[in-house]
């Protein structure tokens, strides 16, 4: 009943393009083969719920351009240049059709939608037969048969195009079912969109049982990084309407004020300082900063806006670098540890308003969070799903494609000042690789390409100790030898890759 009366609804805002992945009327599980359909009372019901939750939606939100599919110079037999438009066409007018039916809250076409793309096939379908009774498979089938698509799957240029295009759509999609964070949302709709994610990841497994497995991780790591932003935006969202009610609670904030100012700050910049080496006045001016905003007994969207203006403020020095995103980790970690800090001594000292700050603290936690992915996104030229699923299937990953820097997060100096100054630089090695020791640095005679000589780990007891006092030099990477980005000293170590 409920699907039948979401599938009744006109499209809302505007008029979408419909895509060519619509199903038939007269096979929509027979709902609606007895001709023209009166919604009874309970489904009327459902409609009713449906429209007052979409006010909550951001259904104005039009999918963004796709960049196009270049297969470059690789050599594919079989497949043609209308091939390749038609997969690009096909996929853009799913992905249309993906967008309208979650605008319309009808997440259980989702799993349709997908079979008809990726051709599902029962598991009693023999090998190589398609599945034709759908017409709209059929009319996929002529446009793109299943063999060109099962080639193309197989093509990397394809599946970094498909991954981008996926990262673009989910990130469309989180914007239109949540488009304000700290907006209040009715719980059933916030259930509704948190099965949701739940889902995804099955129904699409599912969908593409007879597709290359290269395609399916990429497909899976993309839809599992837009249910997991998903789920913490709907977590987030609810914390932020448990702090509302505290926050315009006047005796529970002048309880937390005076709690606050029995916690030793000065200890806890001592403890916290050898471990995350913050500026004492930047800590001391975040310390004041934060009790001034708590006597003002300031709203949620007051908050808010302090916490960015403190994201601001801490990055704006690694703005238009490379360390920008480094940094980034580094300030959620330093803000973990020391927020931590003061729980403990609030926990200690068994303060009144313990709950209070521990609510309190998860919520500017989690927000903080969510500014930072935002502020890496923008300065990477990525979308926060992409920054937040780059990593989210690490064992596909060759170590080839993470840079140095972004494997020594124990690093805590973020500056290049630390390369400048001559010091070896600390690198936190993974085990499983081979360490290798700078010999020599140096360049050709014409200077156009730097070189370093190399050794492993079991003769360096054999050799001289090196000199310190070569400069920097960038090393362009050499196929079947050990690669050195950054090399300012000889005797550093640095892991093959």
């Amino acid at each position: 009943m409920q699907y039948m009366a979401l599938r009744q609804q006109p499209v809302q805002q505007k008029q979408r393009f419909k895509p060519v992945q619509k199903f038939d009327s007269g096979s929509a599980d027979n709902y609606t083969s007895g001709g023209q359909h009166h919604p009874g009372a309970a489904e009327q019901t459902v409609i009713a719920q449906s429209q007052h939750h979409q006010q909550f939606l951001d259904a104005s939100r039009a999918l963004p351009d796709f960049v196009e599919l270049d297969l470059g110079q690789s050599n594919m037999d079989n497949i043609s240049t209308e091939d390749v438009k038609a997969l690009q066409s096909l996929y853009r007018e799913h992905c249309e059709a993906i967008l309208d039916v979650v605008v319309n809250l009808q997440f259980s076409l989702i799993e349709k939608l997908w079979q008809t793309f990726w051709r599902y096939s029962t598991p009693d379908t023999v090998e190589g037969a398609t599945v034709t009774e759908n017409s709209s498979i059929s009319e996929i089938e002529a446009r793109l048969p299943r063999a060109q698509l099962l080639a193309l799957c197989r093509n990397e240029a394809v599946l970094k195009w498909m991954s981008t295009c996926d990262h673009l759509m989910y990130q469309a999609l989180v914007e239109i079912l949540i488009p304000d964070v700290l907006r209040p949302i009715p719980s059933a709709l916030t259930q509704a969109i948190r099965n949701f994610a739940k889902s995804l990841e099955g129904w699409l497994s599912n969908a593409m049982n007879a597709i290359p497995q290269r395609m399916i991780q990429t497909k899976i790591a993309a839809v599992s990084a837009f249910a997991q932003t998903l789920r913490r935006y709907t977590s987030l969202n609810h914390l932020a309407q448990a702090a509302r009610a505290v926050l315009q609670n006047t005796s529970q904030i002048n309880q937390m004020l005076s709690d606050l100012n029995r916690v030793d700050f000065a200890n806890v910049q001592e403890q916290a300082s050898w471990v995350c080496q913050c500026e004492e006045g930047v800590v001391q001016h975040l310390e004041q900063d934060f009790k001034a905003t708590l006597q003002q007994q300031s709203s949620l969207e007051q908050w808010a806006a302090w916490l960015d203006n403190v994201v601001t403020q801490v990055l704006k020095p690694y703005e238009h670098r490379p360390s920008f995103p480094r940094a980034a980790r580094q300030f959620l970690l330093k803000w973990s540890f020391y927020s931590s800090m003061v729980i403990r001594d609030l926990t200690l000292r068994s303060a009144a308003s313990f709950g209070s700050f521990h609510l309190i603290r998860l919520l500017y936690d989690e927000y903080m969070f969510y500014l930072v992915e935002h502020r890496v996104a923008q300065a990477t030229g990525e979308t926060p799903i992409g920054v937040m699923g780059e990593f989210d299937n690490l064992h596909t990953l060759s170590l080839a494609s993470i840079d140095k820097d972004e494997t020594s997060g124990m690093d805590s100096d973020l500056e290049e000042d630390t390369e400048e100054s001559g010091e070896p630089l600390a690198k936190r090695e993974k085990p499983e690789h081979e360490v290798i020791q700078v010999i020599q640095v140096g360049g050709l005679e014409d200077g156009s390409h730097p070189v370093v000589g190399v050794v492993q780990q079991s003769v360096l007891h054999s050799l001289p100790q090196p000199l310190q006092d070569h400069t920097e030099h960038i090393l362009t990477p050499s196929v079947g030898t050990p690669t050195i980005r950054h090399c300012s000293t000889t005797g550093n170590t640095y892991a093959s890759v």
